[in-house]
């Protein structure tokens, strides 16, 4: 057994593929799909997006960047908004994330999510807290 730096992508997928087969068998739900939003700009550059799932009844954002010369634009607002619409449309109750100390966390607040957890030194001298939201 090796601990590497990276993976082959095929790898990533099918130990993926296989988490969610198990987490089907287990609890039923098989309704997993992607919750995902990209912009860019006029060259193609990435200029913020949103990235995350909604599965059994539960939406989870993983990513939500916007770039720094498109920051206090209200983008970030927008895509937050239309991922939790979203996932209102796909009949999910709650929607869950996590910031750390050094992102967003008064952001998430003020948008409506409660802190339900923080962890300590994640990375070293920083929190991580997630966050959830009744939809």
């Amino acid at each position: 057994m090796v601990i590497g730096e990276s993976a082959a992508e095929a790898d990533v997928e099918a130990l993926r593929d296989a988490l969610f087969e198990f987490n089907v068998e287990a609890t039923g739900y098989r309704d997993g799909r992607a919750l995902s939003c990209f912009l860019h700009g006029d060259s193609g550059e990435l200029v913020a997006g949103i990235d995350g799932f909604s599965w059994g009844g539960y939406a989870r954002i993983e990513y939500l960047w916007v770039g720094a010369e498109h920051r206090g634009e209200g983008l970030g607002t927008r895509l937050l908004v239309a991922a939790e619409e979203e996932a209102r449309r796909r009949g999910c109750g709650t929607i869950v994330l996590d910031s750390h100390s050094f992102q967003a966390v008064d952001w998430y607040r003020r948008h409506g999510y409660d802190e339900i957890g923080t962890t300590a030194d994640t990375p070293l001298g920083y929190s991580q807290t997630l966050f959830q939201k009744a939809l």
